[in-house]
């Protein structure tokens, strides 16, 4: 890009003496030299484009963002570094200056904020832009979680008055349905038969409401983890054992790949027990009966514990993997949609976190990963100590 004191220059450039001339060039080599390093000093990225969109120079964190070199992206049009980027469509938007939110996929997923302005000396017309790039994955991450927390809180709130104003209706009809059966078994044992029906669908109902109702408060309710040593692996086989029956009557196999040695863990052995019986329920649920596989691994890294659970069943869409978590979203005729939001709710009392894999008509692996010390507290080194 040239400066239009640049171009009065070279203009003027055979009445100006020698050493003049060498002295301007010298100082604007410095000065250009020095802002390329403050460019290449900045954590934003920073592109200077012409007046058609052209790169003219990009500095390190830009090429970090849109995974490009210096030497790649120099005079090449934005939109090919930058996809996505329609530079005519920037220019038609009729403003001096534009900000926009942009997702780039490769390297490395990221969100980033660009600004673009035009350079222009006082009168002039431009000369080009400069385009600033910054890094909002962070930012955006964290407003995420916010929202997510307030959501949680707004839905604890609602549980507390779910309890209230369901929980005491469904004691009072277990208590009139009990009087009910009792009343009926006086009656002759032709009467009985219709009325034990529907007594006995009534009762069904409402045992399915109070599962509904202990599940939706299970998942609302902030619950403190009662630790203690504990090994995963047994936790995992007394789960397998309690659903043993129903994975042989669907004759769903079940693969362990299971890691020697895995370390000792602190953790409510109740609480994960509920997250690996509700995420194997849903695996075997996804698989047909015939031909359905189920496969456990647990591996070890110096910083936490995984249990990966992987079937070859229906998988989930896209548009099912965006709800996952919300509560009473659902695929299946008779799911509560609140059981991934159990799981992820126990692993992250926790401290660790979980990861779900899934592509429709090959599979889903949903992935359990535990701290190896608790990420809570974190004990840092003594500093020297003070002199008195």
């Amino acid at each position: 890009m040239k400066s239009a004191v640049l171009e009065k220059i070279l203009s003027r450039l055979d009445q100006i003496e020698p050493e003049e001339v060498q002295a301007l060039l010298s100082r604007l080599v410095r000065e250009k030299g020095f802002l390329q390093k403050v460019f290449e000093a900045l954590q934003e990225g920073v592109l200077l484009l012409d007046t058609a969109g052209g790169i003219s120079f990009i500095n390190h964190a830009g090429c970090r963002f849109f995974g490009t070199s210096p030497e790649e992206a120099q005079g090449k049009q934005l939109e090919e570094i930058v996809r996505g980027v329609d530079w005519t469509a920037l220019m038609l938007s009729n403003r001096r200056t534009v900000s926009r939110d942009l997702e780039v996929f490769y390297p490395e997923n990221r969100f980033l904020n660009f600004y673009l302005s035009p350079v222009a000396e006082e009168g002039e017309a431009d000369l080009g832009h400069v385009m600033l790039v910054r890094d909002i994955t962070r930012s955006r991450a964290e407003a995420e979680q916010e929202m997510e927390s307030e959501k949680l809180n707004a839905l604890t709130l609602l549980a507390a008055g779910v309890a209230h104003e369901i929980g005491n209706p469904l004691n009072s009809l277990s208590l009139h349905l009990q009087l009910l059966e009792r009343r009926v078994r006086d009656l002759p044992e032709s009467d009985q038969k219709p009325l034990q029906e529907h007594l006995g669908t009534a009762r069904n109902e409402i045992s399915r409401l109070d599962t509904i109702l202990k599940q939706f408060l299970q998942a609302m309710r902030p619950t403190k983890p009662e630790r203690e040593a504990t090994e995963l692996h047994q936790l995992l086989e007394e789960s397998l054992l309690t659903l043993s029956p129903e994975l042989e009557s669907r004759e769903i196999s079940v693969k362990l790949d299971l890691a020697p040695d895995l370390p000792s863990l602190h953790l409510d052995p109740t609480q994960i027990k509920q997250a690996l019986y509700n995420v194997i329920r849903n695996a075997y649920q996804a698989v047909d009966q015939e031909a359905g596989e189920i496969s456990i691994q647990t591996f070890a890294t110096d910083f936490e514990v995984s249990l990966a659970i992987s079937d070859n069943g229906s998988g989930i869409s896209p548009e099912a993997m965006g709800a996952m978590f919300e509560p009473f979203k659902t695929t299946k005729v008779e799911g509560t949609g609140l059981g991934m939001l159990i799981v992820r709710r126990i692993l992250r009392e926790h401290g660790g976190e979980l990861e779900v894999e899934s592509e429709e008509e090959v599979g889903t692996k949903v992935t359990l990963y535990f701290p190896r010390t608790d990420k809570r507290v974190r004990l840092l080194a003594d500093s020297a100590p003070i002199e008195v």
